[in-house]
């Protein structure tokens, strides 16, 4: 595979905005993602807070992509929007199992795997380090548009005309080659 650093990320087609923070207590910038957050060991969505968006923010939206998957268009791991503006963290485990840690309002598209939820990390083996991208948008209108059966391409695209800041922590995860 190629230098992953090489591969660009949905945003970098998007025009500039404003950054702002974004931390977690469970992801650590360029760093392995822990064994819960994988496919078959947990799936469980990390806890995000952010801070310092931009004056004017109405929601929040929150993706996970995976750059380096062998799909030619990468992969969608997590696409949640309409989160409402008075929250700034989500915990451990929201986007996962009964989604009881989503606050009211905020809706799931379905993420590459096909289903409304956080899905974890699982590159092919051997296939080299993967780039798990963790986004926080702020978005300049309460709902964004789209609905729970929406693609993530269909979200990415309001988020191209809503978005008045971005903030993303990038988590890394391999598995080695069988054998």
């Amino acid at each position: 595979m190629s230098d992953p650093q090489r591969r660009p990320l949905p945003h970098d087609f998007h025009p500039p905005v404003a950054a702002f923070a974004v931390e977690s207590d469970d992801v650590r910038e360029g760093e392995r993602l822990r064994e819960d957050q994988v496919q078959a060991a947990g799936n469980v969505s990390p806890q995000l807070r952010w801070s310092g968006f931009p004056a004017g923010t109405k929601s929040f939206a929150v993706t996970c992509f995976d750059p380096e998957a062998p799909t030619g268009s990468g992969f969608w791991h997590w696409v949640l929007f309409d989160i409402p503006a008075t929250v700034t963290e989500l915990p451990a485990g929201a986007g996962s199992g009964d989604l009881a840690g989503l606050p009211p309002g905020a809706v799931h598209a379905r993420n590459d795997y096909g289903s409304r939820d956080f899905g974890g990390a699982a590159p092919p083996p051997g296939d080299g380090p993967h780039r798990y991208v963790f986004t926080v948008y702020a978005v300049d209108s309460e709902r964004l548009g789209p609905d729970q059966d929406a693609s993530p391409a269909v979200v990415g695209f309001n988020l191209r005309f809503h978005t008045l800041g971005r903030a993303q922590l990038v988590g890394v995860y391999e598995v080695p080659a069988e054998g």
